[in-house]
């Protein structure tokens, strides 16, 4: 099946005449100048990822067991979990149907690499289809998206703890109960964010992680809480972390413009993110700082994104988005001052709390 020519295909019947008339530049022109082999998946290149992942995560287990020392959880933790991240990754990839051109190898492999860390595959794929077609938009994204000063204003003090101070254990959460202000769960079939003819993966997705959460309830009651610390808990909390602190950055920056009602286009919305670097970190969780191009084609294979970043690098000019900050300078700025955007306006950014409008 050409799941990624599908893909472009939907994605340019969101550009309009307007949107060539905002931007110099359209979708079929930056496609034009990345090389046609950047849009190939290579399935055995894919699988490769992926067995790299589990494969250092089975080591660093069978490192743990053999220490078994408080000395050396506290690293296996931020170790273990930084590479439950980088399986997220490659999830992330089967998601948008880019880890392979056969539609029964993404999904099965989806799940490989979702169900063991505790994400329903289907339903994070859908809601997360979601946000890639409304990137940017107010009134439509689906997670990360702000909300307006008069709803700032509206939200009790545990909503407004929940929802700034906590971000980065929030995704767990966003599971059950989705973003603010939107209804609907990731383990529901009949949740709003599906659709009919989707019911029966989203219970499939949601029997894996009954299944997994099963397991782990049963080698915890053989083994014990603290090995449920020291094996899972820990990494998986690390595991959160990351997460929710890269797709937080992703989008979350004061400079980052947002669009309310037909002001919004898909391909100005797609260039409301920022690429980051994480240092060394970059080669192990795959490269997932490079994200403009990735919201532009969501279809690209992770391992094609950098080289077609400095393909249409020319052609964005200034509307490419890229921070040298340090991550942690990046998000401590963007955590202080990314709150809320006016009531008002058809391209508004992100406001401190202590400012009016």
């Amino acid at each position: 099946m050409q799941v990624n020519t599908y893909e472009f295909t939907e994605n340019l019947k969101h550009e309009t005449a307007s949107e060539s008339a905002d931007l110099p530049f359209t979708l079929a022109q930056l496609k034009a100048a990345i090389p046609s082999d950047c849009f190939e998946p290579s399935t055995w290149r894919s699988l490769s990822y992926f067995f790299l992942d589990i494969g250092a995560i089975a080591g660093l287990y069978a490192i743990a067991h053999t220490v078994d020392s408080w000395f050396f959880w506290p690293i296996f933790w931020l170790a273990q979990g930084t590479l439950f991240w980088a399986l997220f990754v490659v999830g992330h990839d089967c998601g948008h149907r880019s880890f392979s051109r056969h539609l029964w190898v993404n999904d099965l492999f989806g799940h490989l690499a979702h169900t063991p860390i505790l994400v329903p595959f289907h339903g994070w794929r859908i809601s997360h289809r979601t946000h890639h077609k409304n990137t940017g938009s107010l009134e439509n994204d689906e997670s990360w998206y702000p909300i307006s000063e008069s709803q700032y204003q509206q939200m009790s003090w545990l909503e407004k703890f929940a929802r700034f101070q906590m971000v980065p254990f929030l995704y767990p959460l966003y599971l059950f109960k989705r973003s603010p202000g939107k209804k609907g769960s990731h383990f529901n079939p009949s949740s709003p964010l599906f659709r009919p003819s989707e019911k029966g993966q989203i219970l499939t997705s949601t029997v894996c992680w009954i299944a997994m959460v099963g397991l782990l309830a049963v080698l915890t009651y053989q083994w014990g809480w603290l090995w449920l610390l020291k094996y899972y808990l820990g990494p998986y909390v690390v595991f959160v972390v990351w997460l929710d602190l890269v797709t937080f950055l992703h989008h979350t920056d004061p400079e980052i413009p947002w669009y309310r009602g037909d002001e919004w286009t898909f391909l100005k919305g797609a260039l409301s993110s920022i690429d980051r670097s994480y240092g060394f970190i970059d080669p192990i969780h795959h490269n997932i700082g490079t994200h403009v191009a990735h919201h532009i084609f969501l279809s690209m294979p992770h391992y094609h994104l950098k080289r077609a970043t400095e393909a249409i690098k020319p052609i964005l000019g200034d509307y490419y988005r890229h921070s040298d900050e340090s991550i942690l300078k990046a998000f401590w700025k963007s955590y202080r001052r990314c709150y809320f955007v006016p009531n008002t306006g058809k391209v508004v950014y992100y406001q401190p709390p202590n400012t009016g409008n």
